[in-house]
């Protein structure tokens, strides 16, 4: 039998495999990225989790889902709420998580994403209104926390792993805002005066051991009055004021009251 006797009785049928091949073969392998698994159904009950690299199927008899297992960022969105002290506050905050058990990401629920997300907004609800305000706004780590353990806890059966929370905006009402930069800003004149009267209180301290010094020895006075007329000399102005010591005035004091005591009227004696 020659070449051409054998292509054409050969041909057609090798045409034929040839294009069920091309046909079939995108159905029956895959190849997944290093992030995909597959979970495989056949006859639509499951059978195994699969991936990545290259899988193969029972094309019309096998299922491949694909199933994401790289960390998802998720929005939660803006929500007004109440605090525990009845603070009304809108918060939103943004969640990690990834599927570590596709086959039950896929089995156990309908939509994992979407049942994360509402989760998340509803532990975000509660949270906030078990705490007060200050609580809010200052150990925003705690919070962080508390609702990264409240949502894992729930999202755990379906093979969703929540890998951190992070509360990302708390806007509070503009009264308020305007109360709290009130407070704020007494709070700092009082610190301002606290610090001023502790001042002034060492300046005092220090005068009193000063004048202690100076008591004991008198000639630290006349150094003192030497160098407060320097530091007036030494200022470019038309004015000098001269201190002058008490003790220099103390004799001319004493002979105005002697002076003052002689003229007064004596009393007339009696008979």
């Amino acid at each position: 039998m020659d070449g051409g006797s054998l292509f054409s009785t050969l041909g057609m049928p090798l045409i034929i495999i040839i294009i069920l091949a091309i046909f079939f073969l995108p159905a029956i392998i895959k190849v997944l990225p290093d992030w995909e698994r597959a979970v495989i159904l056949r006859f639509g009950k499951f059978h195994r989790v699969t991936g990545p690299g290259i899988i193969f199927l029972i094309p019309y008899i096998d299922r491949a889902i694909r199933v994401d297992t790289r960390i998802v960022t998720m929005d939660v969105p803006k929500q007004e709420m109440m605090t525990r002290d009845n603070v009304p506050v809108t918060v939103d905050a943004v969640v990690l998580f990834k599927v570590v058990d596709p086959s039950s990401a896929i089995l156990k629920i309908e939509n994992f994403i979407r049942t994360s997300s509402l989760i998340a907004q509803t532990s975000l609800r509660s949270t906030i209104g078990q705490v007060e305000l200050d609580t809010v706004l200052s150990q925003r780590n705690q919070i962080n926390q508390s609702l990264q353990t409240t949502i894992d806890e729930q999202t755990e059966p379906f093979g969703v792993k929540v890998t951190g929370v992070e509360v990302r905006d708390v806007a509070l009402p503009e009264g308020m805002r305007r109360a709290m930069a009130a407070q704020a800003e007494g709070e700092r004149e009082r610190r301002a005066k606290v610090i001023n009267s502790q001042g002034e209180f060492e300046a005092a301290a220090k005068l009193v051991e000063a004048a202690e010094l100076i008591a004991k020895e008198p000639a630290a006075l006349q150094l003192r009055y030497l160098q407060t007329m320097r530091d007036i000399a030494s200022e470019r102005s038309n004015m000098i004021i001269l201190p002058i010591p008490i003790d220099l005035l103390t004799p001319f004091m004493e002979m105005a009251k002697a002076s003052g005591k002689n003229d007064l009227p004596v009393p007339p004696a009696q008979s």
